[in-house]
């Protein structure tokens, strides 16, 4: 009985863990790497066609995004996630496999031309329909037989919809042990989904640290995200502008629509009736429809209420969804003020560059983010100040007011961990903390460990641990990968004024935080002012 982590050790994405039981192999997630990757991943240490089953905590592409692949592969065994998770990666793996068709007709185009051979893509939509034929969608909250071995019971966990911790108990030559997945642990009080639901007791927890050493601010109004969404609006179709908004197709795209139709109820914009909201994105209106058709006990009170009344709680006067390319390109030649919803979140794909390409120059448009930017996308890039970015081979420079919306992580951050953690009634003898940048992942693995009395390590790809022995039995040390040689940088004094731009952004987005919270971030400012002018003498 032995776990080994392979994907999202020291890492944010790439999530795949690998449990042997009774001369059987499973894995927990398979997800793509997004972004920068700091570790080198170890491989399967086992062919895929040895593997008898996959359990899936939630759909996001960094979680599931390789299984087609796994497929590919060989995997023939039974694919196990929650019934909501299951129509989502119908459509979401359908798009990701597009999305490597198509990127491997452009590279093989280059290919081709310099003399070299065709590239094919990762995996197809034949892999998808084959690894959907594997699948055995499951019901929140009941108990899974899946060998002689193995139960499963997925728990809602308030990610997103479908997402699930997942509860697995093991036995193996008259030992038993039991281990829980966390997948991604929910912020709590997100709109239109559950909050995260407690797990009574463990021997084991593998648990996600992606917002391991930090704290979302608190807020004293609840609704300030949904304030701070309609003073953008306003501000930006003022000024004749478009607000451009990246946002993941599944989930975030949805809490959007939930915010902007109670913005529009309440009339919060002023002297735009009717503002035109669009959103072209073909795989965000497809998960909108699965939202739809879900089962009520997979929302929370409030959409529920809103739902009994007859209402519809994601759609509203003035919203149009868009499919084709065409409608697509209809939106950058109309120039009348609107709002454009598209994906992806981090703008390194999908239809949202075309939209970049069309605002970022305009000092009337605003590009408003809604999620987290990992290192090395071109989110965060333009998010950390950039002042011109490369679209499509064409350089375009950054004019257009850059934002960020407070308050709408769907991840707990570290005190929703821990408050998690701990609402366990009996308490893990070890855990495992993964799904962390090195700084998250180590620090909360040393708060359990320090503050809360529990064992606790972050391990890397490549470790293993025995589940019968409570030992592990071989521990990897990182492999950093090596960094490509680094682009010239801008001047000294262009950084320094894009840092100031970055500060005064940052600030101007604190609007709602506590006063207590204001004071002292103005108290540093003035500070770090006061020690500029001495090393000046301003």
């Amino acid at each position: 009985m032995k776990i080994t982590f392979l994907g999202a050790a020291h890492e944010v994405t790439g999530s795949c863990t690998l449990l042997e039981i009774g001369g059987q192999y499973a894995l927990i997630d398979r997800g793509m790497e997004q972004g920068v990757n700091f570790y080198e991943n170890q491989p399967l240490p086992i062919p895929e066609s040895m593997i008898d089953y996959v359990f899936l905590t939630h759909a996001h592409i960094d979680h599931s995004g390789m299984l087609p692949l796994l497929y590919k592969n060989g995997f023939r065994g039974t694919f196990y996630t929650t019934n909501e998770t299951y129509s989502l990666c119908n459509i979401m793996l359908r798009d990701s496999a597009n999305i490597q068709i198509s990127e491997a007709e452009y590279k093989s185009r280059k290919s081709v031309r310099a003399g070299g051979p065709k590239i094919e893509p990762i995996y197809d939509m034949e892999d998808v329909d084959g690894l959907m034929r594997l699948a055995r969608p499951c019901s929140y909250g009941k108990a899974v037989q899946v060998s002689e071995n193995i139960v499963v019971r997925f728990t809602d966990i308030g990610h997103l919809l479908g997402s699930a911790c997942i509860e697995f108990w093991l036995s193996e030559n008259g030992e038993e042990r039991k281990i829980v997945f966390s997948g991604d642990v929910g912020n709590t009080n997100q709109p239109i989904i559950n909050d995260p639901q407690k797990v009574a007791e463990t021997d084991y927890l593998v648990i996600e640290s992606t917002y391991g050493n930090r704290l979302h601010e608190k807020r004293e109004d609840e609704n300030i995200h949904v304030k701070v969404l309609a003073d953008y609006i306003q501000r930006t179709l003022d000024r004749g502008g478009n607000v451009i908004i990246p946002s993941f197709a599944v989930g975030r795209t949805q809490e959007l629509l939930y915010f902007i139709r109670e913005i529009k109820n309440s009339g919060m914009v002023k002297g735009h009736d009717g503002f035109k909201v669009y959103v072209d994105s073909p795989l965000a209106n497809e998960a909108t429809s699965v939202f739809m058709q879900c089962g009520m006990d997979c929302f929370d009170e409030p959409t529920r209420k809103v739902m009994q009344e007859g209402n519809n709680p994601i759609v509203f006067d003035g919203l149009t969804t868009y499919v084709t390319t065409e409608q697509s390109k209809e939106l950058n030649a109309d120039i009348t003020p609107k709002v454009i919803i598209a994906s992806s979140g981090m703008c390194d794909a999908g239809r949202i560059r075309h939209h970049l390409k069309y605002n970022l120059w305009r000092k009337e448009s605003t590009v408003l983010f809604v999620g987290y930017q990992s290192v090395g996308t071109l989110g965060r890039t333009l998010y950390d100040g950039a002042k011109k970015v490369k679209l499509f081979g064409d350089e375009v420079k950054v004019n257009a007011e850059i934002g960020l919306l407070p308050g709408i992580s769907g991840h707990a951050d570290k005190q929703g961990l821990l408050n998690w953690v701990n609402s366990f009634d009996k308490k893990p003898k070890q855990v495992f903390v993964n799904h962390g940048e090195k700084e998250a992942c180590e620090e909360f693995a040393r708060c359990l460990s320090e503050e809360h009395g529990l064992k606790a390590d972050a391990p890397f790809s490549g470790t293993e641990y025995d589940l019968i022995a409570g030992e592990y039995t071989n521990i990897t040390q990182g492999v950093v990968l090596k960094k490509k040689a680094a682009k010239p940088q801008d001047t000294a004094f262009e950084k320094l004024v894009a840092a100031a731009e970055r500060l005064l952004r940052v600030a101007k987005e604190c609007k709602g935080l506590t006063n207590k919270s204001l004071n002292r971030f103005s108290s540093q400012i003035d500070s770090l002012i006061d020690k500029m002018k001495n090393e000046r003498n301003f």
